[in-house]
């Protein structure tokens, strides 16, 4: 039997997705990640409906940037359409998570974006994350998936927010999707979403009327970790 020519593509968004449960983003069957591989145009997924403990790195399947099955014998995640759109606009993204982690998907039902309440989220993402507005029936009926992805888009242009910078959204009455330079990334943007509304959600249980975050302290904060002058972390 010969090499699988897509075996470190497979197995990044195997790891990725076995993240999912480790990190209680999502239960059974409800998410996915995917790997995007830039030269070759295609991306690895999660097939449809497999659940973490069944899920192999061999059923992870590769399409193509035009939905094309390239390789693997199961029927990739619904959502595949989504992750398509959100590759070919979001340049510099190499893997995208989709969750129904609780906190997030609350704020998604309730057809909220979530302001900058503290310095976490500053430190993650310096601006509102955005939530889309309710899809309409004319997408809904001509391709829910790929209608997803283009009114994430869609959002993101309206917003101008930069999605290398915010690299998550919530879709009104659905949930969040994140994305990152890899598939691992995505998880943790996906997991840093999730912590992030959990706190806004504590927060406006305790004062309802909580306000923002002053913009100097936001920049701040953000600046520390990704600006001309970052200093957090270790240096080489």
């Amino acid at each position: 039997m010969g090499a699988d020519r897509f075996q470190s593509l497979r197995e990044e968004s195997y790891e990725a997705n076995m993240e999912i449960p480790k990190r209680a983003l999502a239960i059974y069957t409800w998410g996915n990640v995917s790997a995007f591989d830039a030269a070759k145009g295609m991306f690895a997924i999660k097939p449809s409906g497999v659940s973490y403990d069944e899920l192999k790195p061999e059923m992870i399947v590769i399409v193509d940037l035009d939905g094309k099955v390239v390789d693997g014998k199961m029927i990739p995640s619904s959502d595949t359409k989504t992750h398509q759109v959100l590759y070919r606009t979001f340049k510099g993204i190499g893997g995208i998570t989709h969750t129904h982690s609780p906190y997030a998907v609350a704020w998604a039902q309730a057809r909220k974006p979530v302001p900058v309440y503290g310095t976490t989220h500053a430190d993650h993402g310096a601006e509102t994350i955005p939530c889309t507005p309710v899809m309409g029936p004319a997408a809904v009926a001509n391709d829910y998936e790929l209608e997803t992805g283009n009114l994430i888009v869609d959002t993101f242009k309206a917003s101008g927010q930069n999605p290398l910078h915010m690299p998550m959204v919530l879709v009104a009455g659905h949930g969040p999707f994140a994305w990152g330079a890899n598939a691992t990334k995505s998880v943790y943007h996906a997991a840093v979403l999730e912590e992030v509304c959990k706190m806004a959600s504590l927060t406006l249980a305790l004062d309802p009327h909580a306000a923002p975050l002053p913009e100097h302290i936001i920049r701040k904060h953000w600046d520390r970790k990704h600006g001309p002058g970052a200093y957090y972390g270790q240096k080489g």
